[in-house]
């Protein structure tokens, strides 16, 4: 029943941010199609095949690692749009990533994860041990993403007045619901979490910056201009944490170690996120008064 109450909610949370999408999303990536690609490849290719190596490096516990490659293999989420915005980059181009990503996510997270689970033989075992099954989470997908983000896309065109006073109370109700359920499954294994926290906060930390590092480096290697830098940067190392915690609770019956690892890439994305605008825009200040 717990799990139930859990996928609704995030079914609602996808649902509501999905309010925002309009076809001109996904129109976008016709006429920038360098600009999307380098933020896709970013997300379903660079850091996937990046946290694969890192894992075969660490020695880690085999789900933390399965989290890693989970939340890896997820989309960007809504945040990063709001993260570029603050940071003054390309909001139109950060959508469209974010729109198409979520669209890919259908087929590329559990391809994604199963191959990085199937490569590394800790978590192979791991997955043979608790039966995992590539198509459950395809069903899990279609749930949380696929079914929500569809309805949103048919509200907004055909209702969008409906849409407009839905999308925020929709998305204050499922952010609350969703931090309330982190918190219970938090305080119920209270001393266990204490453990996972030191031991997991530095792996998300590092996680979270190669994801960033990446991404830049894809905007580098593509020559995007400034804004479109910083919208593939913060695409790049903001993942649907939501999704994957969804996952892990249908899938993986909570397991703490992965709650951790997803949980606490949930906040600490928003930080460092958040702390990058703020650079960019203290740096584009410095260099109007430079330019006075």
């Amino acid at each position: 029943m717990q799990q139930m109450i859990l996928m609704a909610v995030l079914a609602t949370m996808v649902y509501a941010v999905s309010l925002e999408l309009r076809v001109e999303d996904f129109r976008y990536v016709a006429r920038h199609p360098l600009a999307v690609g380098a933020g896709l490849v970013a997300q379903f290719v660079l850091l996937p095949a990046a946290t694969l190596g890192v894992t075969l490096l660490l020695d880690l516990p085999a789900a933390t690692m399965a989290a890693m490659m989970l939340v890896a293999a997820c989309p960007g989420g809504a945040l990063s749009n709001v993260v570029t915005y603050f940071g003054r980059g390309n909001l139109a181009l950060s959508l469209s990533i974010s729109a198409v990503s979520n669209v890919l996510a259908l087929v590329f997270t559990p391809l994604n994860f199963s191959l990085m689970v199937a490569a590394n033989p800790r978590t192979a075992a791991w997955a043979r041990a608790i039966a995992v099954d590539p198509r459950d989470l395809v069903i899990s997908l279609v749930l949380l993403l696929a079914l929500p983000m569809s309805a949103a896309l048919i509200t907004s065109s055909r209702a969008p007045r409906l849409a407009a006073r839905l999308r925020r109370p929709l998305g204050r109700f499922a952010a609350a619901a969703l931090m309330l359920f982190i918190v219970g499954a938090v305080a119920a294994q209270w001393k266990l979490f204490l453990i996972e926290l030191t031991r997991t906060l530095p792996i998300v930390i590092g996680h979270n910056a190669l994801g960033l590092v990446l991404g830049y480096g894809a905007s580098l290697l593509a020559r995007l201009k400034v804004a479109d830098r910083r919208a593939v940067v913060i695409e790049g190392g903001m993942q649907n944490s939501g999704l994957a915690l969804g996952i892990i609770a249908a899938q993986f019956n909570s397991d703490l170690a992965m709650v951790a690892v997803a949980g606490l890439w949930g906040i600490w994305h928003i930080l460092s996120g958040g702390t990058l605008a703020l650079l960019w825009r203290y740096l584009d200040r410095s260099s109007r008064r430079a330019a006075v």
